[in-house]
């Protein structure tokens, strides 16, 4: 491992990776976690997923202090400021740390003439935090949404919109699924109780668990031996929903990275699972999930939209579909969401959902039960596909539907659909 680092830097270059190459945080913080310690890995993740929580804000000041932007090869400096000022505004890490960290990963990024000009900016937005700070309670960035986004939400939701976009702008939750197989929800609690670890339980979800802060999974009681799973509790609903047999066929599809997958077996752990993923990368840590909790599945890649290239002959009691989207219903946990989605996907993602679900229909058994789940909060995806979906399908019938908003201390944003092949 690498001893001698500049962390600011490396936060520089992971939000470079995400803005300017399109990837995900999931997929950098990663990688760039390999060459640090321990004890920085979650400064990192905090400084990373909070430059993305709050970047209008930061671009905003930067405008307001600085007469031309950063370009071209010195594009990474831009971000390398943003990182400056989100410790300033809101970690406790000491002004002069923060500034001397920040100011050193110019010359991390082989960039040491431009020392002065980091430290000025940084160095005057010190002097004008508060002026600055005000002002842009006023401006129209203050949502830290992108504008398209921010007429979607308005236009959904006319009277929670203000809330909804609140719920986003918060550091999520940590929830916990307690593995009934192991202990009973209220033992698990006195196992944390005893680890000095607060938590509090959820009573409409028999599973659920809500740590009043979050920890690192290998502090938490029997992790490593699949006593508990971090999972949403508004993503634990879909199991629940799907009411899992012993001994029945039933379809996970899109079911990276597992956790639905493996709850539907700690329901019913004899039942026959068949876990569907397009993106065989992330099939992996289906299976890693998997063995953690001693379960057993079947494990394949294959696109939702044409089943009949990885199920031949197979029909199943029970599917649960947990649609690609827009994950709007969860920019909280991934605030990269904001700007790696477009206006325009939203379109694709519903055209993708209803080629789904009209493809994998006829797998279902005749009595059988589709649970059709999204992390998003937009209805394309959600109540119009259904109502779609039930007009073109005679034997298609819904006997429940639920739109979950974000919440501060709650669930993320998520919706489900059971509909029943009559």
């Amino acid at each position: 491992m690498k001893t001698s680092y500049n962390l600011r830097s490396i936060a520089a270059k992971a939000i470079n990776q995400v803005l300017d190459q399109g990837l995900s945080l999931s997929t950098v913080i990663p990688e760039l976690q390999k060459n640090i310690s321990d004890k920085d890995k979650a400064l990192l993740q905090e400084i990373c997923f909070g430059v993305l929580r709050t970047l209008p804000q930061l671009e905003w000041i930067i405008q307001q202090l600085m007469d031309k932007p950063l370009k071209g090869k010195q594009r990474i400096l831009h971000y390398l400021i943003m990182v400056g000022l989100y410790q300033l505004l809101y970690t406790r890490i000491p002004a002069h740390a923060a500034l001397a960290e920040t100011v050193n990963g110019a010359v991390a990024l082989k960039k040491p003439q431009l020392k002065g000009l980091i430290n000025g900016v940084l160095r005057q937005f010190q002097r004008q935090q508060d002026i600055l700070n005000e002002r842009f309670q006023n401006s129209e960035s203050r949502f830290l949404h992108p504008s398209w986004l921010l007429a979607r939400i308005k236009k959904a939701y006319p009277e929670q919109w203000m809330s909804i976009i609140e719920g986003n702008n918060q550091k999520p939750p940590m929830w916990l699924r307690v593995n009934q197989r192991h202990h009973s929800r209220e033992e698990y609690l006195t196992l944390l109780e005893n680890e000095e670890i607060p938590a509090i339980a959820d009573d409409s979800h028999p599973f659920a668990i809500r740590l009043e802060n979050p920890c690192n999974v290998n502090l938490l009681p029997g992790f490593a031996d699949g006593w508990v799973t971090v999972q949403d509790r508004s993503a634990q609903r879909c199991a629940e929903l799907l009411a899992p047999e012993n001994k029945e066929q039933i379809l996970d599809l899109c079911a990276a990275p597992g956790g639905k997958t493996t709850h539907i077996l700690e329901i019913a752990p004899q039942a026959q699972v068949l876990a569907i993923d397009i993106d065989e990368q992330r099939l992996k840590r289906v299976q890693e999930n998997l063995t953690r909790l001693k379960l057993n599945a079947v494990v394949k890649s294959g696109d939702g939209r044409y089943p009949e290239q990885w199920c031949t002959g197979m029909k199943f009691d029970r599917v649960l579909l947990d649609a690609p989207c827009s994950a709007t219903g969860v920019i909280r946990r991934h605030p990269d969401i904001k700007w790696l989605r477009r206006n325009d996907d939203i379109e694709q993602l519903a055209q993708i959902q209803k080629e789904i679900l009209h493809a994998i229909w006829p797998y279902l058994k005749s009595g059988g039960t589709l649970v059709y789940a999204t992390c998003s909060i937009l209805p394309e995806e959600n109540k119009q596909q259904v109502e779609a979906f039930l007009a073109s399908t005679k034997d298609a019938q819904c006997d429940y539907q639920h739109q979950c908003l974000p919440e501060e201390e709650g669930g993320d944003g998520f919706f489900y659909a059971l509909i029943k092949k009559i």
